[in-house]
């Protein structure tokens, strides 16, 4: 999986190991957290091995899936598109340079990485799973985020489209969105708990979501119980997605 050492990449190789799963734990910079969560991962009987590898980049990505299809065997059947970046750029403000990263990373590096997957299965014509990490973003506009937005936005299509093309195949497509999660993305809500709390008064729940509760949706999407969801964003977000003129 995708952007895998920390946050909601994290808990979920963590989920998905536990639950049988070989992971690939692909990163990009500090090897450290990812070379701890394999080791983590290993220690208590799991397989996993740890790529480096920039999901915008198109050969990056071919070595990733090589190293993963090397390392287990066979075609990767599951992948979670879960890299992302984000800065706040008012529009008048905002560097192409910004915009073109955000796109590069949220939206091409899902194509890039999908586009892998799905060669490699319809060749072996073997079934799999695409689980895109979406947002509540892919529908709430966010100020002086438009282009975290216009990538998820784009993501929700995506994976709408693909999955219409990949079903004949048997390879399904599904993405969470998740709401306000305390991820390392979120640091500033997590050390402030004024900022926080103005967040959670959003939040119909009345909180902010934890890591492994989005992994736990995405383990179930990736899993036989889903067996018949594609095309379809599960929003995980304490409501938020129901009251989107106040976020």
């Amino acid at each position: 999986m995708t952007g895998a050492a920390t946050g909601i990449g994290k808990a979920t190789a963590e989920r998905l190991n536990g639950d049988g799963a070989a992971v690939v734990v692909n990163f990009v910079g500090d090897p450290e957290p990812a070379d701890e969560l394999v080791a983590r991962l290993t220690g208590r009987g799991g397989s996993a091995i740890a790529v480096e590898g920039d999901v915008s980049d198109e050969d990056a990505v071919a070595e990733l899936f090589r190293r993963g299809t090397e390392a287990f065997g066979g075609p990767i059947d599951l992948l979670v598109n879960n890299a992302g970046v984000e800065a706040p750029y008012p529009l008048v403000d905002m560097p192409l340079e910004e915009w073109n990263r955000v796109l590069a990373v949220n939206l091409t590096g899902a194509f890039l990485c999908a586009r892998e997957t799905a060669r490699a299965l319809i060749a072996a014509s073997e079934p799999g799973a695409i689980v895109c990490v979406s947002s509540v973003h892919e529908v709430i506009p966010w100020p002086s985020f438009s282009h975290y937005c216009a990538s998820k936005g784009g993501m929700k299509l995506f994976a709408e489209t693909i999955a219409r093309e990949l079903a004949p195949h048997g390879i399904r497509v599904a993405s969470v969105g998740p709401g306000a999660i305390l991820t390392p993305i979120n640091h500033e809500l997590v050390e402030d708990e004024d900022k926080r709390r103005e967040v959670e008064e959003q939040i119909p729940w009345g909180r902010m979501g934890e890591p492994e509760e989005i992994a736990a949706a995405i383990a179930w999407l990736a899993g036989p119980e889903a067996s018949y969801v594609t095309g379809a964003t599960l929003f995980v977000d304490g409501g938020m997605t129901l009251y989107p003129g106040v976020t």
